[in-house]
């Protein structure tokens, strides 16, 4: 049986991510034993198994200098290292405007710079983050509580990212669409998070109100507009989040390191995902 390692971030339980279970499974049925391996067990030889697979490694935003470390040293690893490297930094949503993808308007705010806020309502976040943690909603007129934010940020040596609140997350949350080997898998919903208390959204796992959703056609070929970059083809996996804004469909974030699949949502998504890996281990 072939044997590839499936990194995680907390050993003997792979409880923490709902969907290692139904992979393991998956990967069994196709002759491939996974083991779940944390990403920064220094007792690990990587070497000893064929692939590599990163899934629920949600805590490299504490540490994410050492986690590329990491990734570097791996030999075969999905996502490949250039994929991590450059989406575990939400700066990467500049690069994304750049070439003509609709984002949601973002200003970032380094260490060391003043920020700027927006008129209305808005969001102040980490540019190195997981899921809302560490995240903040800020009213009009709160830019001083939100400028003591962005000074804790800073003072951790994290860059900022400034954000106006997207209305619309709040009758439609954001849209998740998985992609599988390049090809649209499901959609999700996402309920919004940052009208939850802090405690019921900053768990390494984040208890995400999700839900199972139709895919609309043109979110669909919004999403396969910004995977089919030369850059991202070939991933294992990668899922978009869109919210819906006036102009249309905008990118929230482009998760190609750790998201969560929510496989259990979709029964053939599992036996999707590992025969994806073993084509990648012929």
């Amino acid at each position: 049986m072939r044997r590839i390692a499936i990194a995680t971030s907390i050993s003997d339980d792979v409880n923490l991510d709902p969907d290692a279970e139904l992979l393991l499974d998956a990967l069994s049925d196709v002759g491939i034993e996974g083991s779940m391996c944390v990403w920064d067990d220094q007792a690990i030889n990587w070497a000893q198994y064929e692939l590599t697979v990163i899934r629920s490694t949600w805590d490299y935003t504490r540490d994410r200098e050492g986690y590329l470390i990491w990734a570097r040293g791996i030999e075969r690893l999905l996502n490949p290292y250039a994929i991590i490297e450059y989406s575990t930094d939400k700066h990467y949503l500049k690069d994304l405007a750049a070439r003509s993808h609709r984002i949601v308007p973002s200003t970032f705010c380094d260490v060391g710079e003043v920020p700027v806020f927006p008129e209305g309502g808005f969001v102040v976040k980490p540019t190195v983050g997981a899921g809302s943690i560490d995240a903040e909603k800020f009213d009009h007129d709160e830019h001083e509580r939100a400028g003591a934010h962005v000074h804790r940020l800073h003072a951790s040596g994290r860059d900022a990212m400034i954000q106006p609140y997207v209305s619309s997350i709040d009758d439609d949350g954001e849209r998740a669409l998985v992609f599988i080997d390049g090809h649209f898998s499901h959609a999700m919903t996402k309920g919004a998070m940052l009208n939850t208390v802090a405690d019921e959204r900053d768990a390494l796992f984040r208890r995400e109100q999700m839900s199972l959703a139709s895919a609309e056609p043109d979110a669909v070929a919004f999403a396969e507009s910004v995977l089919d970059e030369a850059m991202f083809r070939g991933i294992l996996y990668g899922r978009v989040d869109l919210v819906k804004m006036a102009e249309g469909w905008a990118i929230m974030e482009l998760e190609l390191v750790e998201p969560s699949l929510f496989l259990a949502y979709d029964d053939e998504a599992p036996q999707r995902l590992a025969e994806a890996i073993r084509l990648r281990l012929d």
